[in-house]
């Protein structure tokens, strides 16, 4: 398409064919333009999911000797990308790029740089990936008949996802288990959430009000097994991403149970259901107490136990790098004096009823044997008698 008066030609729709010399001849004046064109191809149509690798595909053409480029990315937040090339020819780059997080979405640079020919192009391109705005991994903690929520919020809305998606939220207590559907859910074209519950054996609740394009379910009464992965999955033409919450549940007991007698010992024993990072530990002390009321846990201990003599409020803490993350409280009483006073009373009335008992058994066997023997003389006189009898006849 030429534009008058300037004699401008409008080569519209480039391909690499296109590339060449163009001349413009006006009189005998002749003007000649070198057209070198560059062509950027993203894999997937620059349509990804969360932890998946990019593929570009870099070609160039010319009239000439095809230069060697330099070539330089910067993602979305204006960060530079070192990709990885896996196949270089004069023509042809072919690049792969890190695994991408769902705050990568938005327009990146490729940056083409070359000293002879001089060139510095800077051509853009378009990412979306569709994931979690949660981390892959997430450790949240939870004390016994706590209320916890575990919430996965969708990105598709903020990078405007135009086609739908399913997906799945499962869990399993360890890693080895079978997993255990609790809801599915999908996402239409128009962004429109649905969630179906599947579980019936599992208590927990799906919130009616929610942010938007949030998946989440709510544990009303926290149990000790409910702890485990939750697993939050979608799925994209066959393509998953996932993002998982993993719950540590924590309990306090002791033993025995009960208000603490003066003199007396209790063991208090705090618990985690599964295994801690390697900068987290449990800590027993008592409120208001001293140093000597302090335990701490060793690395990846899960459990604590701890002797005490003195009543009052306990408390057992979780702590990862210096904060404290849940806590929970045993509160210690102090048996009254006239527990004390019963207990005393019931041990001694115990031991003189034991005493009286005994007493009684030995009595008991005693005239048991006497009448043993008394028997066995009666019978040893019948038996000397018939032995020795004598019959008398008159004459």
């Amino acid at each position: 398409e030429i534009k008058m008066p300037y004699k401008q030609l409008w080569v519209r729709n480039l391909k690499l064919s296109h590339a060449g010399i163009y001349t413009c001849e006006y009189g005998s004046k002749k003007v000649r333009t070198s057209l070198h064109i560059f062509q950027l191809t993203i894999s997937l149509d620059g349509h990804f999911l969360q932890n998946e690798v990019p593929e570009l595909i870099l070609m160039q053409n010319s009239s000439g000797h095809q230069p060697d480029l330099s070539i330089t990315l910067f993602d979305s937040n204006n960060n530079r990308v070192t990709p990885q090339l896996r196949n270089k020819s004069h023509k042809k780059y072919i690049m792969s790029l890190k695994k991408l997080e769902a705050m990568d979405s938005g327009t990146w640079v490729c940056q083409v740089n070359s000293d002879s020919p001089l060139i510095n192009q800077n051509i853009s391109f378009t990412v979306k990936v569709l994931g979690f705005q949660n981390p892959d991994l997430e450790r949240k903690y939870a004390t016994v008949d706590s209320t916890v929520i575990l919430s996965w919020h969708l990105n598709s809305q903020e990078i405007k996802w135009k086609e739908g998606f399913t997906g799945q939220l499962n869990w399993k207590q360890q890693e080895s288990a079978n997993a255990h559907e609790l809801l599915d859910f999908n996402v239409t074209a128009q962004g429109q959430l649905h969630e179906t519950k599947k579980s019936s054996s599992f208590l927990f609740e799906i919130p009616e009000r929610k942010p938007e394009s949030t998946i989440e379910v709510k544990l009303p009464k926290v149990h000790f097994n409910h702890s485990g992965q939750y697993q939050c999955q979608l799925e994209y033409q066959g393509r998953h991403a996932w993002s998982k919450i993993e719950l540590v549940v924590m309990k306090v007991s002791a033993n025995p149970a009960g208000p603490l007698s003066r003199g007396a010992n209790m063991t208090l024993t705090c618990q985690v259901s599964g295994p801690l990072p390697p900068n987290a530990y449990l800590r027993w002390e008592r409120v208001n107490g001293t140093k000597m009321d302090i335990k701490n846990s060793k690395q990846h201990e899960v459990k604590l136990e701890v002797n005490i003599s003195a009543a009052g409020l306990w408390s057992c803490h979780l702590i990862e790098d210096s904060d404290r993350k849940i806590s929970l409280h045993y509160h210690v009483e102090k048996a009254p004096v006239w527990i004390k006073h019963v207990i005393i009373g019931a041990s001694v009335g115990g031991s003189l009823l034991a005493f009286a008992l005994g007493c009684m058994c030995i009595i008991s066997v005693i005239k048991w044997q006497r009448r043993r023997q008394r028997a066995k003389r009666m019978a040893q006189a019948r038996q000397y008698l018939l032995e020795n009898k004598t019959c008398h006849c008159q004459q």
